[in-house]
């Protein structure tokens, strides 16, 4: 039995991850377990932020025991997409370290370009950035050596031989069914999938990579120019397809 805590900032292809997990017959799947204890603890403004603490679990502690509760033997594989930004300053994290965590990364740029489509105002903390690598050096340090990394470009650029080698690190089967999936809502998606899921409803498997990088405002830039030197200490570390 396998428990994946696949951590990322948003705008991280991580929805078309969970897709590609969910796609297998053996693997259950969790939608951003802890983004109700995040809008409630934190008071931060988030589009559908209402909806989203009503329909979750808003206690730390509660969601942590459900991340660590055992698979099924119907669906060894539990696979929950993380985002980084939702771990706040002060809490334990060390709770994920007896799981398969792995990192997910994205060029902020790339990053920025998408998030800032979807909200008008962008910090440097909404795209999860610093917490990553803060989540990424506990984990290293634990293991005594460097988490699997994967970078969305190269999951694009190759998705078949990226998901198998990944699949080969954490130690389960790749399966031909992650490279693809139906398109349109599935039941496993949060309730904020209506704002922030609709490329991903209309997709069906990974798509192709963008070859050009985005135009970035000012602010945007300077928040890029906060965040690229954590993306070029993780990239790094990328799983070698």
């Amino acid at each position: 039995m396998t428990t994946i805590a696949m951590w990322s900032g948003p705008r991280n292809i991580s929805t078309a991850m969970m897709y590609s997990f969910a796609s297998r017959a053996d693997c259950r799947v969790w939608d951003e377990p802890f983004y109700a204890h995040y809008l409630a603890a934190s008071g931060i403004s988030h589009p559908v932020g209402e909806e989203i603490i009503a329909a979750g679990e808003t206690g730390y502690e509660a969601v942590v025991d459900m991340c660590l509760a055992k698979p099924g033997a119907a669906t060894p594989v539990f696979y929950q997409k993380h985002m980084t930004h939702h771990m706040l300053p002060g809490q334990d994290w060390r709770w994920c370290l007896p799981l398969s965590n792995v990192f997910l990364i994205r060029s902020p740029e790339r990053v920025l370009a998408s998030y800032s489509a979807k909200r008008e105002e962008v910090t440097l903390a909404d795209i999860g950035f610093e917490r990553q690598l803060d989540l990424f050096n506990m984990v290293a340090d634990k293991l005594g050596e460097a988490p699997p990394v994967i970078d969305c470009e190269d999951v694009l650029s190759n998705p078949a031989g990226s998901l198998r080698t990944l699949c080969d690190k954490i130690g389960i089967p790749f399966e031909p069914a992650m490279l693809s999936w139906t398109p349109g809502p599935k039941p496993y998606d949060g309730v904020w999938a209506k704002h922030w899921y609709n490329a991903a409803w209309k997709s069906s498997g990974f798509a192709d990579p963008k070859t050009d990088y985005p135009a970035l405002g000012a602010d945007l830039a300077r928040i890029a120019d906060l965040a690229r030197p954590i993306y070029d200490k993780l990239r790094p570390h990328c799983l070698v397809t």
